[in-house]
């Protein structure tokens, strides 16, 4: 038997993951087209960087090898030019460790805006896209996991740019610069012996780096699993109290915590590996060119000072190359971060308006789904052949079973999905011919279950249109019937609604919705089953201001209720994703068919019900 749960499956990238064509694709975030100001920071940058190692190749080793060079010289006996001397040495070699430092930090302060840039532009790219995707993928996914991959993402930006720029580029230079003082003061053995340290280190270290990425991504995948787990849980807080589940979620959360520890503390552990490493090659390397040196001191080759030259040169490299570890595995690991964050920018929306789409224009509002075949799965047909008619500015109601489609007609309106045959169209025009945008913001809809943002009440009214003035949502509220109860409260239209506007009844909720489609005051109109959570005052009183806004629009009313669509001036019975019946509600009862029949099982309902109370 499969399992009963499953994680939706998330783009996810190995340690296999090659890392240049991330960084490709990574780059012209770095370096922006059409932004002279940008790049011209990434210059000064970078020549902030050449300044900075040519002053601690040369400025630093240099003067410190001189300063013990003329100490030794003057070991008998030393007089005020030579110590004079010295002192100033000593202070250039003091000077030149402030220069590195300065240079440095003014080019952290030169290219922190082209990072932060980078980062925004990255962010908005995606969360624009994952916006645009279609409504099967975000009933696909966790919101939870989502949102995990783009934070890991984008946090990456940053620390790549830096270790790209700032880490690998200076240490490269850096190389050069002590590869060609060692040939042209030492000779071929010590330059041979330093491209030997260097090559067995980052051998050495992407080794093992690969090897401790296979266990960071599974680390990040439970990581990943554990953050949707508690996400999922605490969205649906209430079904956990509904059925006293508490501590089976908790149970839950902690198993999945319990495998992402068990992930970290491998990962951890291998570090010691890759750190022991690391340092057994530097130091064989430190002794071993100091050795030679003190050797070739010993037969009168070289001074004292080089001894201390060669050991200031390899200390200041084996420094970058100490982090050249924690480098790699970052950029490794923000290269991974990254792409999976590309797959869900490279995830193609299942809808998209098509070549040459042109905006939606409505002029009367007449609504018709022509032949229209659908279904969420293949193999099996929700809407078999439908065919419907709503006149501009009449009320069709829809009424059925559950199951029989009819929300599906809702979201096939509004183009959340593509029919498999047949078409919809609004005064004419095949609505898979025109934008999204146009065709959304010509339709409006009160849902079933209202979803409101965890802001003010006048901030999910002005949801409805973008720039609505603050008399306009006004007069929305007074429309839904609500303005009295917003202004009973303390802080009015500034009151918060709590997450998902828990903080307000099934009715108030409901108004809210009515205002936040009434300021947008579409052509046409969706009531999906806006009263059936409510009970019979509430719903009589949303009723009336219902009807009131349907006056003029074109509207389509889902319902279950009977009760609540009487005054329609067409009424369909779906059965089995067909219409089995059409007409007037006084047309339908004298029929005697299934709307009958559904009418009087609800009358019996009802009876029942106040019997009862």
């Amino acid at each position: 038997m499969p399992p009963l749960s499953q994680s939706a499956a998330m783009p996810t990238t190995g340690a296999e993951q090659p890392l240049l064509p991330t960084l490709r694709r990574f780059l012209p975030y770095l370096w922006p087209a059409g932004e002279p100001g940008h790049r011209a920071r990434i210059a000064g940058a970078m020549a902030l960087v050449l300044c900075s190692k040519l002053i601690q190749v040369f400025g630093a080793a240099y003067t410190l090898k001189y300063a013990v060079d003329r100490m030794a010289a003057g070991a008998g006996g030393v007089d005020r030019n030579a110590a004079t001397l010295v002192i100033l040495l000593v202070l250039a070699y003091a000077a030149s460790r402030f220069g590195t430092t300065l240079f440095d930090n003014l080019r952290n302060a030169v290219f922190e805006r082209v990072g932060q840039d980078a980062t925004r532009r990255l962010a908005a790219d995606v969360f624009r896209h994952l916006h645009g995707l279609s409504l099967r993928f975000h009933l696909e996914r966790r919101t939870g996991a989502v949102t995990k991959v783009v934070e890991r993402g984008t946090k990456s930006i940053d620390t790549m740019l830096y270790f790209l720029l700032f880490n690998i580029a200076p240490t490269v230079l850096e190389l050069g610069l002590v590869l060609g003082i060692f040939w042209r003061s030492f000779g071929l053995w010590l330059v041979g012996a330093t491209v030997v340290m260097v090559v067995a280190y980052i051998w050495f270290t992407r080794v093992v780096t690969d090897w401790r990425n296979a266990l960071r991504t599974r680390m990040n995948d439970l990581d990943t699993g554990a953050v949707a787990h508690a996400v999922d849980s605490l969205l649906n807080f209430e079904t956990v109290k509904y059925f006293g589940a508490e501590e089976r979620e908790a149970r839950r959360y902690e198993n999945a915590v319990d495998a992402y520890a068990r992930a970290a503390t491998k990962s951890e552990n291998s570090l010691a590996w890759l750190n022991v490493g690391q340092a057994a090659i530097t130091n064989l390397m430190l002794g071993g060119g100091m050795a030679y040196v003190a050797y070739g001191w010993s037969r009168g080759s070289f001074s004292a000072g080089d001894v201390v030259f060669v050991s200031t040169l390899l200390a200041q490299l084996f420094r970058p190359l100490d982090l050249l570890g924690m480098v790699y595995r970052t950029i490794r690991q923000g290269a991974i971060d990254m792409a999976s964050m590309f797959a869900l920018i490279d995830t193609a929306p299942d809808i998209a308006d098509a070549p040459g789409a042109v905006p939606l224009h409505v002029t009367r509002g007449h609504v018709r789904f022509e032949d229209v075949r659908f279904g969420y799965d293949p193999d099996r047909a929700i809407l078999r052949g439908l065919d419907i008619d709503v006149p501009a500015g009449t009320t069709l109601a829809i009424v059925g079973s559950s199951g029989a489609g009819k929300s599906t007609l809702a979201r096939l309106l509004y183009r959340f999905y593509d029919v498999e045959g047949g078409r919809i169209t609004i005064d004419g025009q095949d609505i898979a011919t025109v934008t999204q945008a146009s065709l959304r913001g010509a339709i409006g809809i009160v849902p079933q279950d209202t979803v409101l943002f965890n802001d003010t009440i006048g901030y999910n009214i002005a949801y409805g249109r973008e720039g609505a003035s603050d008399d306009e949502v006004v007069r929305a509220a007074q429309g839904a019937a609500i303005a009295g109860f917003i202004e009973r409260q303390p802080d009015g239209y500034l009151t918060r609604v709590g997450e998902r506007g828990l903080k307000l009844s099934g009715g108030e909720k409901q108004r809210v919705a009515i205002a936040r489609t009434l300021l947008k005051n579409p052509p046409i109109l969706i009531l999906d089953e806006a009263t059936s959570a409510l009970d019979s005052r509430t719903e009589a009183d949303i009723l009336a201001t219902l009807e009131a806004v349907e006056r003029g629009r074109t509207t389509i009313v889902i319902a279950h209720r009977l009760s609540t669509v009487v005054h329609a001036d067409q009424i369909m019975v779906l059965d089995a994703g067909m219409v089995a019946e059409r007409g007037t509600h006084a047309e339908l009862l004298r029929r005697g068919g299934l709307y009958a029949e559904m009418w009087a099982r609800q009358a019996r309902e009802r009876e029942q019900a106040l019997a009862a109370e």
